[in-house]
């Protein structure tokens, strides 16, 4: 699952993503009905207004505010991420999935440890970091609808890859940054390009990574 990721201000690839959303007249009207700022560098929580790549009415590559999470009939309480398994055919998901998909930018993403007690119950232990190996750019993929005027994002999760698997039964789906306009655009289809998932990754940990502008002093490349 992935309910934390973080945008560090060193990425250049993400300039034009941020800059895109934040002068879009889309992001004007937001913060005027619902004034929300764009989070663009640091950690990114659900429910976070951020920038999502998206193709544009030309079908072209564009970028846009959207907050993190659909809304649930008859739940107080948003849904984050979406299993690539079964979105085709989950209602919630299912047209975003034939026509509306979208990546978020990240540096990397955060992932806590889960293991099983001796009592049976599940419990969270270290904090990790994780991101594909040898980049400093990190492409999810996403899911977006509008809910009312609002445009509104999910991030796709797939069985982990085997250096994931001993943190947690769930990870984000990430594309190479080559195939970031096939998997945006309307027409493709996302089944033909699940086997382009990136899941060779670094992963680095740490009993306290901080939330800062900085990396770890441990990360390194």
């Amino acid at each position: 699952m992935c309910t934390r990721y973080y945008i560090d201000e060193d990425t250049p690839e993400f300039d034009y993503a941020i800059e895109k959303a934040l002068n879009s007249p889309l992001y004007t009207s937001i913060r005027h009905k619902y004034a929300m700022a764009l989070h663009y560098r640091g950690e990114i929580r659900p429910t976070d207004l951020v920038p999502v790549i998206a193709p544009n009415k030309n079908g072209n590559r564009s970028a846009y505010p959207m907050k993190w999470g659909f809304s649930i009939p008859k739940s107080k309480t948003p849904i984050f991420n979406a299993r690539v398994e079964t979105a085709s055919s989950k209602e919630l998901f299912s047209d975003a999935w034939e026509k509306h998909r979208c990546i978020i930018p990240a540096s990397w993403y955060y992932e806590w440890e889960h293991f099983n007690t001796n009592d049976g119950k599940t419990k969270t232990g270290s904090k990790y970091l994780i991101q594909p190996k040898g980049a400093m750019s990190t492409w999810l993929c996403g899911l977006y609808r509008y809910e009312n005027d609002l445009p509104v994002f999910v991030i796709l999760t797939r069985e982990p890859a085997k250096e994931v698997l001993k943190i947690h039964d769930r990870m984000p789906l990430m594309m190479p940054s080559e195939k970031i306009d096939d998997w945006i655009c309307p027409g493709s289809d996302p089944k033909s390009l699940l086997s382009y998932a990136v899941t060779d990754l670094f992963i680095g940990h740490g009993d306290n990574i901080p939330d800062i502008d900085k990396k770890p002093e441990w990360w390194t490349k």
